[in-house]
């Protein structure tokens, strides 16, 4: 089988629980992707404006990734930065076109192994994207074969042009509160 392209990918997830998957994540492919992730450290949002974040992360990591994978863990929903990067991924302007959209559910992730998921316990933009058989985004769970993630990544990146993506929903302006396991509300 021949060998898929090595994408550039932003990869998105809660980092104060979920830094050992990512870091798992970026070992396992190494070589496979371009890892274009935010780094803890590399923009210090306390003193910044919102949109200044957002322009940051959006015109700093994001534009020439080809595929966004959220690594969706218990809390990931929770998180304004996540709500953001997937935003800015499915945003296509002329300086930043947009990505393929995929998720990952991690074994901390309540609906890990599950034939279904509980949509209200993953980030609310990815949920808008997952919602139709001809769907924008796809979610998968967390495994440890580099050959079926190019795989999800490769098609990811096929399927940006396809069905437009659902980016209507107002960015968060913070983390969310709530218990991880019941999940976000409308």
């Amino acid at each position: 089988m021949p060998q898929t392209k090595r994408h550039k990918v932003f990869i998105s997830y809660h980092h104060d629980q979920d830094q050992k998957y990512k870091e798992r994540f970026a070992k396992m492919m190494k070589g496979d992707i371009v890892d274009k992730s935010v780094k803890d450290g590399d923009i210090d949002d306390r003193n910044l404006p919102l949109d200044e974040v957002r322009r940051r992360i959006r015109d700093n990591f994001i534009p020439d990734a080809t595929v966004t994978i959220v690594l969706i863990g218990r809390c990931t929903w929770k998180r304004k930065h996540v709500d953001w990067e997937i935003g800015s991924s499915l945003s296509d302007t002329e300086n930043n076109p947009r990505c393929g959209l995929l998720g990952i559910l991690l074994p901390n992730h309540p609906n890990f192994g599950a034939r279904t998921f509980n949509r209200r316990l993953i980030p609310p933009r990815l949920a808008d994207n997952r919602t139709r058989n001809d769907s924008y985004a796809l979610i998968y769970d967390w495994e440890s074969q580099a050959t079926n993630i190019r795989k999800w990544i490769h098609r990811a990146f096929q399927r940006r042009d396809g069905t437009p993506p659902d980016n209507s929903r107002e960015q968060f302006s913070r983390n969310r509160r709530g218990n991880c396991s019941k999940g976000w509300q409308n």
